[in-house]
């Protein structure tokens, strides 16, 4: 099943919040839902791998954090996505304690599936752009 966009254009993030928790990933983005299939096992080992070399580096260079999906990042109530991993800056020298506290991104990483490709390639790095992630 590859990524496909809902037709009403009118979701929030309380909306995809309220969906079923049917193991498939759901994100909005300007006020339409974008659905994708539970990640592969090979997607999940990439994003491990990622996120292992991400943390080995910032251990030694504390100056950020790094997380991996399922973790919503919302930006606005029509903007919520869950990227495959991204990076967050310290906040007072710590790790942040909320979502809240999390208010930039310095990285946001997709790793591409053939059924993910489109929908991460253009919406979701468009809507990166827009929120000024710095990569």
């Amino acid at each position: 099943m590859n990524a496909w966009k809902a037709a009403s254009t009118n979701w929030t993030a309380e909306r995809v919040r309220a969906l079923p928790d049917d193991g498939k990933r759901y994100e909005v983005i300007d006020g339409e839902l974008y659905v994708t299939p539970a990640p592969t096992w090979e997607h999940q080992r990439a994003v491990l791998g990622q996120a292992y070399r991400m943390r080995s580096y910032l251990v030694g260079h504390p100056i950020a954090d790094v997380y991996i999906a399922p973790a919503d990042v919302e930006f606005r109530i029509d903007r919520m996505v869950e990227p495959d991993l991204f990076v967050v800056p310290l906040v007072d020298g710590r790790r942040p304690r909320t979502w809240g506290e999390a208010k930039r991104r310095l990285l946001a990483v997709e790793i591409l599936l053939p059924s993910t490709a489109r929908a991460d390639r253009l919406a979701k790095r468009l809507l990166y752009q827009r929120e000024r992630v710095a990569e």
